[in-house]
């Protein structure tokens, strides 16, 4: 028997659907994703940390659910909002289908709402806290009532850290490679692994190491508040800046670590929170932005190139170019809405990129970026 579901706004917008996950409650932000596939790396991506994410193709969870996909060790996302869930998955490649990955997972979520009606209250009022209830937590006559409560009760990502929370608790290495079909992921290249590359974990996505580890990269992957000295002392020939959730001021640790490092020659890339992060160590500022970029068909200009890039999104806060310093200067905007997606400085080998290029889920237009930051760790040599 299908379960209700209630789906409430801070704004007071109420739905009313169908439970296809985990019976509960749960809060967040809520966003929408344009992607038509990849919801799966979508759902397992730590950057989704206290976020309800609506996916704005109306079907989702066709091809079911593999162990193979995944870009953590489990779902990130604090829920999900869809508007048809497919009665059959079918896939040569499924294992699960959705709805039991998330009631495995104890994650909600809603279906057969009017995901259109609400993609349009989050373009034009921007990302809204948020709160789902499912099964008997739906039921009784203050169940709408109850939801708008939990709602308005989340405190909001502006000011939380979630970077130290999401990060892995010890160091570890990585060595798989990335994914190929009819033979999985490889095995991290056969013979010498030319560059030690150490990763700050403030969330990091899998096929950010895949990609890495096929460009023949020895990756060691670090806690968040990892200090700078403990880093130099594993002496790296590079220093990954990874993805991550939350609101990247707070991460005074992440930001102390990195100004370390910039005193060096050691080259430096970042990717989403690491590229935030990079810019406040550089005398930047962020700002959050009104409902963030979610998606995997966003165009994104190469300014040096005048290159148009289609690229994979997922961010809420962004570098702020208006107080870029001199040391600072701007390689990427995005076409949407012009704000600032890349950087490097001008005074050493450091350079992020605001979007996804490992293209989990997504195009594979920007992936030349590692191959820019191999490039650099060799011309160190």
């Amino acid at each position: 028997m299908n379960k209700p579901a209630i789906l409430a706004l801070e704004d007071g917008s109420v739905f009313h659907g169908t439970a296809i996950g985990a019976d509960g409650q749960t809060s967040g932000e809520v966003v929408f994703n344009t992607a038509m596939t990849g919801y799966q790396e979508i759902l397992t991506d730590p950057s989704y940390t206290r976020q309800i994410v609506t996916l704005t193709y109306p079907h989702i969870g066709n091809t079911g659910v593999n162990a193979e996909d995944v870009e953590s060790g489990g779902i990130a996302a604090a829920g999900l909002v869809i508007r048809d869930l497919p009665l059959i998955a079918s896939n040569f490649r499924s294992e699960q289908t959705l709805s039991d990955y998330l009631k495995s997972q104890n994650v909600l979520g809603i279906a057969d709402i009017d995901t259109r009606r609400l993609t349009r209250i989050l373009r034009d009022k921007g990302a809204q806290k948020g709160a789902i209830l499912a099964g008997p937590d739906a039921e009784g006559e203050d169940a709408v009532e109850r939801a708008l409560e939990a709602a308005k009760a989340f405190p909001g990502l502006k000011g939380m850290d979630l970077a130290k929370v999401v990060s892995c608790q010890a160091p570890y290495q990585w060595s798989e490679g990335e994914w190929d079909l009819g033979s999985g992921h490889a095995d991290a290249p056969q013979g010498e692994h030319p560059f030690h590359v150490v990763a700050f974990d403030y969330g990091i996505k899998r096929n950010i190491m895949r990609m890495l580890a096929s460009r023949g990269c020895r990756l060691s992957v670090v806690p968040a508040q990892t200090p700078a000295a403990e880093v130099l002392a594993m002496n790296p020939d590079g220093v990954f800046l990874a993805n991550g959730p939350g609101d990247p001021e707070p991460c005074d640790y992440a930001i102390k670590a990195i100004e370390q490092l910039l005193e060096t020659d050691i080259p430096l890339f970042g990717i989403c929170l690491g590229h935030q992060l990079l810019a406040l160590a550089s005398g930047a500022k962020t700002v959050k932005m009104s409902h963030g970029h979610h998606g995997a068909n966003h165009p994104v200009q190469d300014l040096d190139t005048g290159k148009v890039m289609i690229t994979s999104q997922n961010h809420g806060f962004a570098a702020d170019e208006s107080t870029l310093p001199a040391t600072l200067r701007a390689t990427h905007r995005s076409l949407f809405d012009g704000t600032l997606q890349g950087i490097e400085r001008t005074d050493r080998p450091a350079f992020s990129f605001q979007g996804h290029p490992e293209a989990s889920p997504g195009p594979r237009d920007v992936a030349p970026l590692f191959d820019r930051f191999v490039a650099m760790m060799q011309a160190r040599r």
